[in-house]
């Protein structure tokens, strides 16, 4: 386990029952960023610490579920268990986030750059079709009206995917939007 998830998991250990049940009820009307997925109500509720911290850590990766950990706890009440869990990630007792930065996949790395640029998504989606999309995934994404949504709509399936699928979805990239895979690998 790293040590931003172990950070998340010793606050969340920290509530009672009823403050546990509380975060859980919040993280489902909390505002996200920009392109997050909220984690569905059916499998949110019945978690436990160890699993949810997992379901955090996957949908919003570390940096991001340590700072919406924080924020739910505040939003609950719970302003000394939030101290405690940021002051854990500001003493440097973690890793840097430039070393986490090295250890996402490209596709994640460059997120937002690919929702803002990319220009063939129906090229992309064709390419995952039945390998990394099923029917259903892949009709939603093309309702989407605007290339930016459809690459947002897109990602909203990524919590899901394993290094596969990621690497299927760098190689449509590379397939569709050549210039544009190196344009991001040089900067």
């Amino acid at each position: 386990m790293g040590c931003t998830r172990d950070a998340i998991l010793d606050a969340l250990e920290n509530l009672t029952a009823d403050e546990f049940k509380k975060f859980k009820m919040k993280l489902l009307s909390v505002p996200l960023r920009e392109g997050y997925a909220r984690i569905p109500r059916g499998t949110l509720l019945p978690m436990d610490a160890v699993d949810l911290t997992d379901k955090l850590v996957s949908y919003y990766l570390e940096a991001y579920g340590a700072k919406l950990t924080v924020l739910v706890l505040c939003s609950i009440g719970m302003q000394e268990v939030a101290e405690q869990l940021q002051e854990t990630l500001r003493k440097g007792e973690c890793a840097p986030s430039t070393q986490v930065q090295t250890t996402l996949h490209f596709v994640e790395q460059h997120r937002a750059a690919l929702i803002a640029r990319v220009t063939d998504v129906d090229g992309v989606l064709d390419a995952l079709y039945g390998q990394v999309l099923t029917e259903e995934q892949y009709q939603a994404v093309r309702a989407e009206r605007t290339n930016p949504t459809k690459m947002r709509k897109l990602f909203s399936f990524a919590p899901a995917w394993n290094l596969t699928c990621k690497d299927l979805l760098l190689q449509a990239l590379r397939d569709t939007q050549p210039y544009l895979v190196v344009d991001l690998e040089q900067s």
